[in-house]
């Protein structure tokens, strides 16, 4: 939901939203429903590109090209996360606005990331390592949700595709790559 209210304040009068999302992975239909909530409550339209394999990659986003695409919302996914580069090469070709789950994918020349923080969750991870070395029981730790998130956005990759990114949206930003 929130990657979808970061476009839609990237892209004032945005009102066609893709999501490239893996639906075979239990992880991925609950965020299509949480998009196409937050779209419908933005009078935006979405479409969804089940992606399975590194080819649907390709024709999900030479669709979204063809077809102009407002911009697209990248899940969290094994699939997404081994094929950074070719997303974001992808989603520059055809100047389709994307957003995405991860800084690596900016960092590989993607536009915009909004989501956990990994080194943070990784930090607090180790905490409950610790607290288990200590004797502490797995079964009795309770669990935490991320609470750490970051919001990076590459500068070089909006030019790239023609976009000026709102003042206000990168003074929000955890990081700005020029």
């Amino acid at each position: 939901g929130k990657r979808t209210e970061l476009l839609r304040d990237m892209l004032p009068g945005l009102s066609w939203i893709g999501a490239l999302l893996n639906m075979s992975n239990g992880s991925q239909p609950p965020q299509w429903t949480e998009i196409q909530k937050t779209a419908r409550s933005n009078s935006m339209e979405t479409q969804l590109f089940d992606v399975r394999s590194a080819a649907d990659l390709v024709s999900a986003l030479d669709d979204a090209g063809k077809h102009k695409a407002g911009a697209i919302i990248v899940g969290i996914d094994t699939l997404t996360q081994s094929n950074q580069r070719l997303i974001s090469e992808l989603a520059a070709k055809h100047r389709v606005p994307a957003i995405y789950p991860s800084r690596e994918f900016v960092d590989s020349g993607g536009l915009i990331s909004f989501g956990v923080n990994y080194p943070d969750l990784y930090r607090r991870a180790a905490t409950f390592v610790d607290k288990i070395f200590k004797g502490a029981r797995p079964s009795d730790l309770p669990v935490e949700q991320p609470t750490k998130f970051e919001l990076v956005a590459n500068l070089k990759s909006a030019k790239a595709i023609g976009l000026a990114v709102p003042p206000m949206l990168l003074a929000r930003a955890d990081e700005v790559i020029e």
